[in-house]
């Protein structure tokens, strides 16, 4: 995986542009208000907000025709969800399988290509993946990631939970899957797979979520899965959650660990922004497919 995006690199950008790309990204400013403010607080600020916004043609990974994975458009029912029914992106390996099956949940803006590129990395290293498109009831992933915020923004939140849940229950159970279910996610995604972990208990075999907000302290004991939690150092909304969150895992006896990479932003795993910090991507990536392997593939 490569950082991607033309003109400036993580370096070259002032940390100050970085915390208001954070806030744009969560929905807390606008486009407008993020280019203005990022402009206005150090110069060359502008050049750095624009540089910042994901490159997603350069950045994917595995080609949709990768000999070694089949992807398609399926469609699933999703009772509870915000329209009963939901669309995802299902990507399988070659072969006939059973295969261990994986849900990846998006960031806060639909499933967008980082997502898909995500699913298909995981395919080609042998899992069946399931990303659902949360935006499915409101017409799908708008092709932009300011429109697929404010689209995800209007959905019932708890709702939305709920059809992330069904796309776990529906990969786990697909004619492909071998029943061992492994969840993973970014942001929104990695909060929502910490949910997952406690709404599923002993029926998720493990769950990595990637600088994603903790699981509610009293539902903490409700998770059976081993955990892999990915955090970012300069991600200080996140992080402040971890001690209560690892406190919480520690005394309900949940098998976890966690790993912070120095240096690094929330999101930098996805290499379509100046955020992505390709060490790190790449050895939480791997880390990410060993316990994968450790947990889906192997029994024991």
């Amino acid at each position: 995986m490569n950082a991607t995006s033309p003109g400036l690199t993580q370096v070259q950008i002032d940390q100050r542009v970085f915390d208001l790309y954070d806030e744009y990204c969560h929905g807390q400013i606008d486009r407008r208000t993020f280019l203005a403010r990022a402009a206005a607080v150090t110069a060359g600020g502008l050049a750095m907000a624009q540089a910042l916004m994901p490159q997603y043609a350069a950045a994917q990974t595995i080609s949709f025709t990768d000999p070694r994975i089949k992807a398609q458009y399926v469609t699933y029912a999703s009772p509870g969800g915000n329209s009963g029914q939901m669309r995802g992106y299902l990507v399988q390996p070659a072969g006939t399988g059973p295969f261990p099956a994986v849900l990846v949940i998006h960031e806060n803006r639909g499933l967008n290509p980082y997502i898909e590129d995500v699913a298909r990395r995981l395919a080609a290293a042998g899992y069946l993946a399931l990303a659902p498109d949360g935006l499915a009831p409101l017409g799908g992933y708008p092709g932009n990631d300011d429109d697929g915020r404010n689209l995800q923004a209007k959905l019932d939140q708890a709702k939305l939970r709920v059809d992330m849940l069904n796309g776990a229950r529906f990969v786990k159970a697909h004619a492909l899957s071998n029943g061992r279910l492994g969840v993973t996610g970014f942001c929104w995604g990695g909060g929502t797979t910490n949910w997952i972990a406690t709404e599923l208990g002993d029926e998720l075999h493990a769950g990595v979520p990637y600088y994603g907000a903790a699981a509610a302290t009293a539902s903490v004991p409700r998770i059976k899965a081993p955990l892999l939690v990915h955090y970012a150092e300069n991600d200080a909304g996140i992080n402040r959650m971890r001690p209560e969150f690892e406190a919480a895992l520690k005394a309900a006896a949940v098998v976890h660990e966690a790993h912070v990479y120095p240096g690094t932003q929330h999101g930098f795993h996805n290499n379509s922004t100046p955020r992505y910090n390709e060490a790190a991507a790449q050895l939480s990536w791997d880390r990410t497919l060993a316990f994968f392997e450790r947990h889906l593939k192997q029994r024991g």
